[in-house]
């Protein structure tokens, strides 16, 4: 009988390449967002670009909740037309 394997350790965050791999993009992609600030949040770790598994989903979750195609409130074909000022020509 062989011995039982110690508990794989789980890591709570990804290197640029990993976190690129983990939301289906070139790691080009977030290098260029990093640089712009745009896209996850990112931190240093020493000389690595680390991104937190947490920050990831979370990112994903509020680009979902931003987006009119995927949140039917803020899709602008469900709001009721307005009305336009009258002119005082």
């Amino acid at each position: 009988m062989s011995a039982p394997h110690p508990p794989r350790l789980e890591t709570s965050f990804l290197n640029l390449q990993k976190a690129a791999e983990y939301l289906g993009l070139s790691p080009n992609t977030l290098y260029i967002w990093r640089h712009r600030r745009q896209g996850p949040p990112s931190f240093r770790m020493g000389r690595r670009v680390m991104y937190r598994i947490s920050a990831l989903d979370k990112w994903v979750r509020d680009q979902e909740v931003s987006d009119s195609r995927s949140n039917a409130a803020l899709n602008p074909l469900a709001q009721k037309p307005q009305r336009r000022a009258k002119s005082s020509r």
